[in-house]
């Protein structure tokens, strides 16, 4: 198993600063003792002009039994033949990709005291992998590298025989990468990452911990890499639970990145000071059964709760037969793993669980996922976004999803003056970009209803003070029934 890393230099940088940035020097051949054999770093050439560093895995068969019981632990290719005849001493794979990553750790996390200024740029560089599986073949090499900065990404089919061209190609490929872009760094974590997906397969256990792996690794490039979900599923041998984890956190990754923000600052609809679930407020019991009403008197029997939290509506719709298909939907993985655990999803009956589903999303992004559904709610959740953000949330909610019945419920910061416990001047929650007046709320959802072509109504939820209104204000918005909705409503019935 074997794989070259080689890159070109002058007098002033020359490329022996590659042994630095490798933390393994030119001119002595070191080995390394790893779980199921021996690796090997050494430099066929180096000097100034151009260097190569080579790791060479020499595998250690009986291990690979021993350890992986021959049953391919993870996903080895040909159990049946496992532990007789197999590609595993030859062919880069997992074990590679393992062995790369404990030689070459410091360099993997971009770390070289000595030239921090060159582990930080670009190097031009050429990868060699003599011997690569490549289930998907050449055309999925090259599907898999390409968006990731390398100017050549030359795939070429190794035949079953040279003498016996007519046999065909074998599935493994040699695999030439040639950039000028990209750093070191980047150049070994791709090669971690993308070594055992290629292969499909893994000579160890896939555990839980494998999820940080993948996104340590990934980081850059992954969440916004066109076959993410293949990299996903494959990297994490197909366990479905592992590969959705994985990719909600990329999605939370990728939303991110769109909007400028830290990870952080999008997945925080939990508040990990409080538990609400303990200490319920009685004004979300006052607006939750104000949103159940106006459900009910629309009619709706197929609802989308929009930024649907920790799930407590949810779980009040789950209690009304009336609502056939419920959907929380919600930006932040935190809050839906307490919503499913709430909603306790693992415990459900078979047909309560087919009435309910959990799925992450932007509110801010058209989603097609969101379209057909009677009403959707959007409780508590405006006041949290910048101002001009809302726009496009008022796109992806009336203009894209259009359900005949949209519920949004806001504060009224006229009402703030009787919490005795808010200082003057404040909002009521740090996370809050504006409290709207009964005014301003009325001017906002008047122009929403006219751009997109709904009636409004607008109900106070909680105690109505005669001064300053009710601490929660409610608009339903009511969309004209097209002949379309007419025939699916006959079509359910």
């Amino acid at each position: 198993m074997f794989l070259t890393i080689s890159t070109t230099g002058t007098p002033e940088r020359p490329a022996t600063d590659l042994g630095f940035l490798l933390h393994k020097h030119p001119e002595r051949a070191q080995a390394f003792s790893t779980s199921h054999g021996t690796a090997h770093v050494l430099y066929p050439e180096a000097t100034a002009e151009h260097c190569t560093a080579a790791l060479l895995l020499e595998v250690d068969p009986v291990a690979l039994v021993r350890r992986g019981k021959g049953k391919g632990r993870g996903g080895a290719p040909d159990a049946a033949l496992g532990q007789y005849v197999n590609d595993r001493p030859y062919a880069a794979s997992s074990l590679l990709a393992v062995a790369l990553a404990q030689v070459f750790k410091t360099a993997l996390h971009g770390v070289c005291k000595a030239l921090p200024e060159r582990a930080a740029e670009p190097l031009p560089l050429r990868i060699e992998v003599p011997v690569l599986p490549a289930r998907g073949g050449a055309e999925l090499v090259r599907e898999l590298f390409g968006p990731l900065g390398w100017a050549t990404v030359d795939a070429e089919p190794v035949p079953l025989d040279a003498e016996f061209p007519e046999w065909g190609d074998s599935r493994y490929v040699r695999l030439v990468l040639e950039s000028e872009k990209l750093r070191l760094a980047d150049a070994l974590n791709q090669l971690y990452v993308l070594l055992p997906v290629l292969d499909d397969a893994k000579h160890y256990w896939v555990a839980p911990d494998e999820v940080d792996k993948l996104l340590r690794a990934g980081d850059g490039w992954l969440a916004s890499h066109p076959r993410r979900e293949l990299i996903t599923t494959r990297y994490l041998s197909r366990r479905r639970s592992l590969a959705r984890e994985a990719s909600e956190r990329l999605e939370l990754v990728r939303l991110a990145e769109a909007d400028g923000l830290d990870v952080e600052d999008v997945d925080n609809a939990v508040d990990e000071t409080s538990d609400t679930e303990q200490r319920p407020v009685p004004l979300a019991e006052h607006r939750r059964t104000a949103i159940l009403a106006a459900l009910r008197s629309a009619g709706a029997a197929r609802v989308l709760d929009l930024g649907c939290g920790q799930g407590q509506l949810v779980q009040e719709l789950l209690k009304d037969v009336r609502f056939t298909e419920i959907v929380g939907v919600d930006v932040s993985v935190r809050a839906l793993t307490v919503a499913a655990r709430r909603l306790r999803l693992d415990r459900l009956g078979e047909r309560q669980a087919a009435r309910v589903k959990l799925v992450q999303g932007s509110l801010t992004y058209t989603d097609k996922r969101l379209g057909g559904y009677d009403a959707a709610v959007l409780s508590e959740v405006i006041e949290h976004l910048d101002l001009p953000r809302l726009p496009a949330l008022e796109y992806a909610v009336f203009g894209s999803a259009r359900p005949r019945t949209v519920v949004v419920t806001t504060p009224n910061v006229e009402y703030n003056v009787r919490w005795e416990s808010l200082p003057a001047g404040h909002v009521r929650h740090g996370d809050h970009r504006f409290e709207w007046t009964r005014a301003e709320f009325r001017e906002w959802a008047g122009g929403v209803a006219d751009r997109y072509g709904y009636g409004v109504e607008f109900v106070p939820v909680g105690a109505d003070d005669p001064e300053v209104g009710a601490p929660t204000q409610m608009a339903v918005f009511t969309r004209a029934a097209t002949e379309d909705d007419e025939k699916k409503k006959e079509d359910r019935a």
